[in-house]
Formats: structure tokens, sequence, C-alpha cells
């Protein structure tokens, strides 16, 4: 069992004082038998009128944060703390019937999940299902953590992770055209090529532990994270990070689950002005341990 800290901060300043529209913040992890809460704060500046908290629609606990009066600045800082016990589903322990693909969900599972099997993203030539096919084998029957985990490492091994200051994610087709992209779009592209293959699959927003930051491998540290769940019979939703080739919850702190990567965006609102009333955004994130 480990104890990680977070230490978030975003800042905007504006070039003159502006107002501020309700802010949605994503900062809370989800408790679970693999991480557990202990502690929990979020310092706004200008301090705020009103934070009020919410449950969504997948369950993720969102503070609403709404600010009176104009400022050139605004500041979040959040700080959370946990216990996390890492989960490494070598074999997943699925139900005999879902060991090899394809299979069946269970009919009193399907409304839940129907969801999250569904495809969001258009693929007019069927390439991210094309491109996903080639993980069954050419046999009748293939094992299903196989499929999976080489999808996972596919895309960790043939993609070329780069940061992008532009907002939103790639599509799945893009990604695959690019070979290149953020932790969300490789989150997304697995997300579609599991959907494609009858899969439930849906997005997680959370941190990355980087043991050695300047010189580790592990990608996506220093910010938040992204990556995916599967949801396989027997085993729940086993954590899939493609970007780093990560099948299982270590180093991970789940924060939320969404179907889509843009109903998990860790922080969001809106400014009363101008674009050119922006000036700058600054984000630092230090995810650490105790000893």
């Amino acid at each position: 069992m480990t104890v990680y800290s977070v230490r978030h901060i975003t800042q905007y300043s504006y070039k003159r004082p502006v107002t501020f529209g309700q802010h949605r913040v994503l900062f809370r992890p989800r408790d679970s038998f693999d991480q557990r809460l202990l502690d929990a704060t979020m310092v706004v500046e200008p301090t705020p009128a009103r934070v009020r908290w919410i449950h969504d629609v997948f369950g993720n606990c969102i503070a609403l944060v709404d600010i009176e009066g104009a400022s050139d600045h605004l500041r979040f800082e959040t700080n959370i703390r946990l216990d996390h016990t890492p989960e490494v589903p070598v074999e997943f322990e699925m139900d005999s019937e879902a060991l090899t693909y394809p299979f069946s969900y269970e009919e009193d599972e399907l409304p839940d999940l129907s969801c999250t099997i569904a495809r969001s993203y258009d693929d007019p030539e069927g390439a991210v299902a094309l491109w996903a096919r080639q993980f069954t084998g050419a046999g009748a029957s293939v094992q299903t953590g196989h499929i999976l985990m080489t999808l996972c490492f596919s895309i960790r091994q043939s993609f070329v992770y780069a940061r992008r200051v532009e907002r939103g994610t790639q599509t799945p087709v893009e990604t695959l055209q690019r070979r290149q992209g953020t932790c969300r779009d490789f989150a997304l592209l697995m997300m579609e090529a599991a959907r494609s293959l009858g899969f439930a699959a849906r997005f997680v927003t959370g941190y990355i532990y980087v043991p050695d930051r300047d010189g580790s491998r592990t990608l996506g540290g220093g910010s938040t994270h992204a990556w995916c769940q599967v949801y396989l019979p027997g085993a729940g939703w086993v954590e899939f990070d493609p970007t780093n080739g990560i099948v299982g919850n270590q180093d991970l702190i789940r924060v939320g689950v969404a179907r889509d990567p843009h109903q998990a965006i860790p922080l969001w609102g809106s400014y009363d002005g101008t674009s050119d009333d922006f000036g700058d955004m600054f984000v630092q994130v230090n995810v650490t341990t105790e000893t």
C-alpha cells in the first residue's frame, strides 16, 4: 500500500479584470477498494462566493465554483492524499465464458453497458475497426486478455507521444492516421477500437505517479493523465493505459470516469470578455509518495 499526494495548480491571467461564469472542478478521486481518499482540499483565488458539490451522471464528484466580482487572475490549487493498492490483473480472473473472444455480455448488464459499447466517432472507411481486427487473430477464437493487452501495447510501441497545446481530443481516425497524440488521444483510440470489437469501454481521467520524472520514460506525468477501462465479465472494469503500456492500476490515480473525454474535463469554466483579454495559463502538477 502506498500513500500518494497530488498538488495541482491551474492559474489563469488576464490583461484586464474580467468576471467569471461558474467553474466545474473534477479533482476528488473516486473511493474504491484499490484507492482510499484520505484528504482533499481546494483553494480558489479570488475567494469564491459559493462552492457546491454534486455527483454527475457517472458518479464523479464535481465542485461547482461561483465567483463574484472582477479579477485579473483566477487560481485553483487542489491537494489530495490517498492510500493506493496496486492491482495487476495479469490473468484478469474473468468468467470462463469470457476467457475467449468473441463472447456475449449478460442480458441484465447490456442495458447499462450499451452506451459504452456503441461507437461515438465516425469511421466512414472502417479504418479503426480494421486496425483493431488485426489483434483478434486469424483463428475462430483467441484469448480475450491477449487481444486487449496487445492492443494496449501496440499503441504504446507504434505511436509517438506528443504534447499538444490545442484544446480537445483528436478523433480516433486522426490519431490512427497521424500515429501520434496525447494520453487522451490514445485512450480514446483504444476505447473506440475495443468498442468496434464489441467490448464495453470508458474514459478515465486522473493522475500518474512517475518515480523519477526527469529520467523516467513513463509519459503523461506532471499533468493530468488519461487512460481507459474495459468491462470484462468476472473481472469488472479493468484499467488499460496505452500511453505507457500499463495494464492494471499500477501508479494510476483514478479521479473520474465517463463515456467520452469531453465529459471528464478536470477544470471547465468561462469568463465574460473578449479573447484578447486572456493573458496566459500556468499548470503545475506534482505527484509524490509519503515515506
